[in-house]
């Protein structure tokens, strides 16, 4: 089980930090995704982790403003989400996989196995 937690309101220009705990697995050896899908839109891929945490990858939406991050040890994923925008509104999910796809396809929620139940952020103008 994957549960997401950090999300809440917060004003255009400020931050937030999302975590993602897992319960009755070990995260250490999958790899990782952050996505969000606001009211009216498809589901996006945010940031993509690899299970060790040498690989990292971005939306160019959101890159230079949030970090993808985890300790394996801790058995928790994060987001730093910084200088949000109103257009970072969302629900925002984390997922896991043991695909050897990812590697190609992390951005697709296809190659995910299992996923959080997402935690909301809104950000005011």
């Amino acid at each position: 089980q994957l549960v997401e937690s950090g999300g809440g309101l917060v004003q255009a220009g400020g931050s937030l930090r999302l975590s993602c705990a897992a319960s009755g697995r070990s995260l250490s050896s999958y790899a990782m995704g952050w996505f969000r899908q606001a009211p009216g839109k498809e589901r996006e891929c945010v940031a993509g982790i690899s299970f060790s945490g040498s690989s990292t990858y971005y939306a160019d939406s959101v890159k230079g403003r949030f970090t993808i991050s985890r300790d394996n040890a801790e058995n928790t994923l994060y987001l730093q989400m910084n200088s949000l925008k109103a257009e970072d509104t969302a629900v925002y999910y984390c997922a896991a996989s043991l695909q050897t796809l990812w590697r190609i396809a992390y951005y697709r929620a296809r190659v995910y196995d299992y996923w959080g139940q997402g935690t909301q952020v809104t950000v005011s103008s």
